[in-house]
């Protein structure tokens, strides 16, 4: 026995999580509805490593004031540093520079894993959590962005998710540079100040970003101050013009059509003297999308998204849960985004000193999980619970036997195990298979093994009728839900039963 001085606590760092068969399951089901849409699509897998040289993620960590910041970095024998990914975007680039002669482009491709942040953990802040992503490297036309919108919307609807619950949103980095350009601002620091409160539009409303872009700030509800981004009334008025939002205390937070936003868009930054870049990407998508039957109900232009300060250099979108969704507390939340994206044609270009232009988006996997599973659209698992094969001798002959029948089950593709613990206390045994939710028990003593014959208990019917039946004669004398076979009958009479199950799971569904 161990001393305890040598014993080792068992705990689960912070940030991370164990998986259990539910979720692991109910995962892998989402994942292949999201991977038929890819598919359909035209795009292929592909896998890179987890670990990176650390200089390959470089400063293109979204969101991050400086390289490397926020991730898990060691040093090999080479004294070369190494990092866990911290998403999926920065090794595709390295892996498409690394193999640019050999890939043919466009390079569509698509690829599900996990990725690792180095921060402070929270509510719903992982350390590890998985992406599923999809880009499309080496084609410049803004059709491949409004072809990612397409494909997010149609995975929002092959997860089950109905139109009216789910919205992807587009913007475009060349308007927000441009309203920067118009108001004069310079400042990174103030810029970025600038395009949080942007952000904060469907949060916060038109006076809540105004107060936010202003020079006192804003204060909440509880007395919390948020400092202001410093802009003056004109520069104020003139993004608010800009972005199409009204008049600041009008209470006109609803949007315009998208054809009049991109057009009012269009309009002010050349009144302002700047690129009209931008707005006509944007124009671009919005005619697209509609050409192919995508409504502002599944696709809207809307220039609060915000993404990736670096990251990104054009179209940015991002798909957004709208449905009122209860959380595991059941409070009715609104989840927001759970994927999204853009153009980044600065990330291959890194690797190679030339122009490789890309666009791609990313699904938070265990997010929009979550989301689907308080929405009521994962359902059970469709993976049955094995068939116990029951141990009433332990000799040699018996063991063969219970084997045997294991082993043939198994070879029909029918899930089965054969009971592995304590097999003396038969009564354990049947208490195992009614935790394990095993369908049907088969069972054969030494009378049955002599005639050649097993028992095959309906554990479910079973359990159902000792609801309804009342005293133990009755109990003993019907004998409920339990058939006497010929072995050389036990795999289609057990196909036979579990097919009766699913029927009757059918109809009470």
């Amino acid at each position: 026995m161990a001393n305890k001085a040598d014993k080792v606590k068992a705990r689960l760092p912070r940030g991370l999580v164990d998986r259990h068969a539910a979720d692991i399951r109910a995962t892998d089901k989402m994942l292949a509805a999201i991977r038929e849409v890819y598919e359909r699509y035209g795009f292929d897998p592909v896998e890179t490593p987890m670990i990176e040289y650390t200089d390959a993620l470089g400063k293109f960590l979204p969101d991050q004031d400086r390289p490397n910041e926020g991730v898990f970095s060691l040093q090999d024998d080479d004294e070369q540093w190494l990092s866990l990914r911290y998403d999926l975007t920065a090794p595709l680039a390295r892996h498409v520079a690394e193999n640019f002669n050999e890939i043919q482009l466009p390079y569509r491709t698509y690829r599900a894993g996990y990725v690792f942040r180095n921060e402070k953990p929270g509510p719903g802040r992982f350390r590890q959590f998985m992406q599923f992503d999809a880009d499309t490297v080496g084609a410049p036309s803004v059709a491949a962005d409004a072809e990612m919108c397409m494909m997010m919307a149609d995975v929002m609807e092959a997860l089950g998710i109905k139109r009216g619950d789910y919205i992807v949103r587009v913007n475009n980095r060349k308007v927000l540079d441009g309203v920067m350009q118009a108001i004069g601002v310079t400042d990174e620091g103030q810029k970025l100040t600038i395009l949080r409160a942007l952000d904060k539009f469907d949060k916060f409303g038109l006076d809540g970003v105004v107060q936010l872009l202003s020079v006192k700030g804003r204060t909440d509800e509880s007395g919390d101050h948020t400092k202001g981004a410093g802009l003056n009334d004109a520069q104020i008025m003139r993004v608010i013009n800009t972005l199409g939002w009204g008049e600041p205390g009008s209470g006109a937070s609803s949007k315009a059509s998208d054809s009049l936003t991109v057009a009012n868009l269009q309009d002010r930054l050349a009144e302002y003297g700047v690129s009209t870049e931008g707005a006509d990407e944007l124009a671009t998508i919005n005619s697209l999308v509609r050409a192919s039957g995508y409504d502002e109900r599944r696709i809207r232009i809307d220039p609060s998204v915000v993404r990736g300060l670096e990251y990104y250099t054009g179209p940015v979108f991002e798909v957004e849960l709208t449905a009122e969704i209860p959380n595991e507390k059941g409070e009715i939340v609104r989840f927001g985004s759970v994927g999204g994206g853009g153009r980044y044609d600065g990330l291959v270009s890194r690797f190679r000193g030339q122009p490789v232009p890309a666009t791609g988006f990313s699904i938070g996997v265990s997010r929009l999980m979550t989301a689907l599973k308080n929405l009521g659209k994962l359902g059970e698992s469709d993976v049955l619970a094995p068939v116990l094969v029951t141990v009433m001798d332990g000799d040699m002959e018996a063991m063969g036997k219970y084997q045997d029948f294991t082993q043939k089950l198994r070879a029909a593709g029918i899930r089965a195990e054969m009971y592995q613990g304590n097999w003396k206390k038969f009564g354990n045994q049947l208490k195992y298979a009614d935790r394990r939710g095993a369908p049907l028990a088969i069972i054969q003593g030494a009378d049955e093994r002599a005639n050649s014959e097993v028992q095959i208990k309906d554990l479910i019917e079973g359990k159902r009728l000792s609801e309804e039946i009342e005293s133990n004669e009755e109990w003993r004398s019907s004998r409920p839900a339990q058939v006497t076979v010929k072995e050389a009958e036990l795999v289609k009479t057990v196909k036979r039963m579990l097919e009766q199950q699913a029927a009757d799971r059918a109809r009470e569904a």
